[in-house]
């Protein structure tokens, strides 16, 4: 099953794909928000592009475990993505996923990786939509093994 995953902030969205097997994730590109509806149809371009069955978005909570204020306006995305999906393709599945310290995570294996802080800037959104991305498919993939 591919899948996608989404990192949604305010500036920008990052994106990951997955194998068509679901197993693998890889960062994919970052919308940059112009408004909802905008950034609403580049995810469902996406959708089609790569026959997404799944779409994974990151849900940021906080350390204890609390619904944030970003958390909030995810969940109001989330809530529009899938009308919109809904009404195009209603099998494709959409999934919240815990996504604490994913950016964090992200930056570091950037640093680590020995990347540029501008290029860390310009992909850190899609390495953590792909972080997300693969904790979820390991979640599958574990209960399968």
């Amino acid at each position: 099953m591919r899948s996608l995953g989404l990192d949604i902030g305010d500036r920008k969205t990052g994106v990951a794909i997955s194998d068509p097997d679901g197993v693998l994730a890889t960062p994919l590109t970052v919308i940059e928000r112009r408004n909802q509806e905008d950034v609403i149809a580049d995810i469902i371009k996406l959708v089609e592009q790569y026959k997404v069955e799944c779409i994974v978005v990151g849900l940021p909570y906080s350390l204890d475990g609390h619904l944030t204020q970003q958390a909030m306006k995810v969940r109001d995305f989330t809530e529009k993505l899938q009308s919109v999906i809904a009404s195009r393709s209603p099998k494709i599945n959409i999934q919240m996923w815990d996504e604490r310290l994913s950016s964090v995570a992200a930056e570091r294996l950037m640093i680590e990786a020995g990347t540029r802080k501008n290029k860390r800037r310009q992909h850190q959104d899609a390495l953590a939509a792909a972080i997300i991305l693969q904790g979820f498919l390991d979640s599958l993939n574990k209960n399968y093994s």
